[in-house]
């Protein structure tokens, strides 16, 4: 059994797209997790567009959960331009945790896609989609044997942190969190404890995170703390800031992977087996 990992979207905030991120990639969140044919996307950026552009190409009928750590617009933005939508032979399970009670995720997609923020709505869509809130720290399992856990994340509004298992592998989704200083929280360590894989938030560096602190950020540097206490294999660098060119971004990973040998950062197209 393996967990195949794909980066359809890498950057947070704000697409980024030129000359300047072309190796890392100016796509915002877009995760696709296979796992032997169960289908996860994590957060639905403007990453979504280019993989159901590649579902479309290659003929495959979406069925599929999309987990959304929260619906900032940076990591929802793509699904009015996600191909397999519009076809009535697709089907996609959307999930939020961070929205209840105060709001819920169909209403929030809607307000979205509505007038005058867009020029269609929601009915445009022909595939088959069903809408999930749940509160952060249940257990869901989309597939039998599929397991992802869940956390909320310190973010202003709320996110939520993911943790999937599938035959005898992890990976942990943590974006879109501030890892505190002092001890680590138990809800960032459960999460990422001992797992293959842990894609974690370094949108700043430890000069800029001082001006940004309550944003809901945190640095490679936290990512490493993290890493190292939770018993992780392999840190992947994430949402990276949309102002990080490439070359900021080489330097940045050397320095991470210095602290912590084999840390990677993500690129849009960057493909891992678990």
């Amino acid at each position: 059994m393996v967990i195949h990992v794909k980066f359809w979207g890498v950057r947070g905030s704000i697409a980024c797209p030129g000359p300047e991120t072309a190796r890392y990639g100016g796509n915002t969140p877009c995760i696709e997790v296979n796992c032997d044919g169960h289908q996860i996307i994590l957060d639905g950026g403007t990453g979504l567009r280019p993989l159901g552009n590649a579902l479309v190409k290659a003929g495959t009928t979406l069925n599929a959960d999309l987990l959304l750590t929260h619906c900032h617009l940076d990591h929802v933005s793509g699904l009015p331009f996600f191909a397999p939508l519009f076809a009535p032979q697709h089907a996609l399970r959307i999930w939020a945790g961070n929205l209840i009670p105060k709001f819920c995720l169909e209403k929030t997609l809607r307000t979205m896609m509505s007038p005058p923020l867009f020029p269609i709505e929601v009915e445009s869509f022909k595939a088959a989609i069903t809408y999930h809130d749940f509160k952060p720290g249940v257990v869901l399992e989309p597939h039998r044997g599929l397991i992802v856990r869940t956390a909320l994340l310190n973010h202003p509004g709320g996110a939520v942190g993911y943790r999937i298992e599938f035959g005898g592998k992890s990976l942990a989704y943590l974006t879109d969190t501030e890892l505190m200083p002092g001890p680590i929280d138990q809800a960032h360590l459960s999460l990422a404890r001992n797992v293959d894989l842990l894609i974690f938030d370094s949108t700043y560096t430890e000069a800029e995170i001082t001006a940004h602190r309550g944003w809901g950020h945190s640095t490679w540097n936290d990512g490493v703390r993290l890493a190292d206490e939770a018993g992780a294999r392999t840190l992947c660098l994430f949402h990276h800031d949309p102002s990080h060119d490439d070359t900021f971004m080489d330097e940045l990973t050397a320095n991470a992977a210095k602290a912590r040998p084999g840390t990677i950062a993500a690129r849009d197209g960057l493909v891992i087996k678990l």
